[in-house]
């Protein structure tokens, strides 16, 4: 109804006319339907929605990676997202330089892979600190050896397995490293005209920097597509921590290692003594045989208990536990004195 026009509006218009005002040539040539190219051969798969909840995703990704890589390279390691795209995938490949750490995915359950792309400067970086050094890159960029890829299988192994925290909310993945290429050619896993996704991370330890680029064909991520949106990926992350995680945690707790020692006694000797010791020698302690031993949980005195075998084995029994409150009373006791 917006097309029709008025009485007063067409008056107006006729008016126009009759007196040259309006010109009939300029009327025929407006337009204004704003035209745009479409590109038939890079169909746009992936919306900015899409794109959005993708560096939502690695947002978490490089978060952990910010945590778990400096356990294996003892450096400060930080990773942000820097930007996201879509290209075909032969001009992902042909923008790569050569030598390349390509490492292959298996994204179970989904059919397909995708690609972890870390530059080479920042690959030879990790491979000197893992080595001991201080973690520079090389002057001049050459191939891997067999012994570095080893070692970069590893460190790529781990930072594949870190996907499966992020991509929780849109769905549970089984990522798997399937080998590490550094020549393109031997990483074809889609057609060259196939489009992708990817999302650039800026990797940053020391005075090193790179890039690390994670490629994500559409066909590969195509049944969940409709998942990559905001408002799906935070509902599905407010559903997930509504429960009670305490019951989690004491269990991951119960898995925690520390280390107990029960202490028989302990003893001052000088060390020209301590050097001319033989077996056979005798040094005496300032416990008693049956006074009960003390056993510690890492720093901290917990138990107390008497020395005794288990089969073959030295063992204790423990006969009371140490409170906090007991410390506190020994304090007390001592600054009385």
């Amino acid at each position: 109804m917006g097309d029709i026009l008025s009485q007063e509006e067409i008056d107006n218009l006729l008016k126009g006319l009759t007196d040259g005002s309006v010109d009939v040539d300029d009327i025929k040539n407006q337009d204004d339907r704003q035209v745009k190219n479409y590109d038939f051969k890079r169909p746009a798969k992936f919306s900015k929605e899409h794109l959005r909840t993708l560096e939502l995703i690695f947002e978490h990704y490089g978060r952990l990676l910010s945590t778990n890589l400096p356990v294996y390279l003892r450096k400060n390691v930080q990773v942000n997202v820097v930007s996201s795209e879509t290209v075909t995938f032969n001009e992902f490949t042909n923008a790569l330089s050569n030598p390349v750490v390509l490492g292959i995915v298996n994204f179970q359950p989904l059919t397909g892979n995708i690609l972890i792309d870390l530059g080479a400067n920042v690959g030879f970086s990790f491979i000197d600190r893992m080595l001991g050094g201080p973690g520079l890159p090389l002057e001049k960029v050459r191939d891997f050896s067999e012994i570095e890829m080893n070692i970069l299988y590893k460190l790529v192994t781990i930072s594949s397995q870190l996907l499966r925290e992020p991509w929780k909310n849109v769905l549970e993945v089984e990522p798997v490293l399937e080998r590490i290429e550094t020549n393109t050619q031997f990483a074809q896993i889609i057609a060259p005209n196939e489009m992708i996704a990817i999302v650039t991370l800026n990797i940053k330890m020391g005075e090193v920097e790179g890039f690390l680029n994670i490629c994500i064909p559409y066909m590969t991520i195509e049944p969940i597509i409709d998942n990559l949106n905001t408002k799906f990926w935070f509902t599905s992350m407010v559903n997930s921590d509504s429960g009670d995680h305490r019951l989690d945690i004491e269990n991951l707790l119960r898995k925690v290692d520390v280390p107990v020692k029960a202490v028989l006694g302990k003893s001052q000797i000088a060390v020209s003594d301590f050097l001319g010791l033989q077996v056979g020698d005798i040094i005496r302690l300032e416990r008693r045989v049956d006074n009960e031993l003390d056993v510690y949980v890492g720093m901290y005195k917990k138990f107390s208990a008497v020395p005794g075998t288990d089969h073959d084995r030295y063992a204790v029994r423990v006969t009371s536990v140490y409170r906090d409150d007991d410390d506190l009373k020994a304090e007390d006791a001592a600054a009385d004195e």
